[in-house]
């Protein structure tokens, strides 16, 4: 499923490509196996993560039910993210990226479909 986000409360950042992982089977592969992301991987629902068997480093955006972000953080592969109780998704970006896009705790972000994604 495609989609792009944006960031409220903050400079307005362009539509960034996003992939949303909803299944149960999408969420357990996340972004094992890849070499890089361009744009952004949605885990729904999601309250923590790991880096094992990845090949890169990631940033991981904590979500809340309103897609505020609680907390931001980079995780080099090999490693446990520690799971928050109030998030209920997690935005994972190739390391560096959410800084560019000034995600941090308290933005808001907002999910849209990309013009011409299928609506199927």
């Amino acid at each position: 499923m495609a989609g792009g986000t944006t960031s409220h409360d903050g400079p307005r950042l362009g539509p960034v490509p996003l992939e949303i992982a909803a299944s149960y089977r999408a969420r357990t592969r996340g972004l094992l196996g890849r070499d890089g992301i361009e744009g952004a991987l949605l885990l729904t629902p999601a309250g923590s993560v790991h880096t094992f068997r990845m090949r890169f480093a990631i940033d991981v955006a904590y979500l809340d039910r309103h897609m505020t972000v609680l907390a931001v953080r980079t995780m080099a592969p090999g490693r446990l993210g520690l799971p928050r109780l109030r998030a209920r998704h997690v935005l994972e970006a190739e390391a560096g990226a959410m800084a560019r896009w000034g995600l941090r705790p308290g933005v808001r972000v907002e999910i849209s479909p990309c013009p011409g994604a299928d609506r199927g």
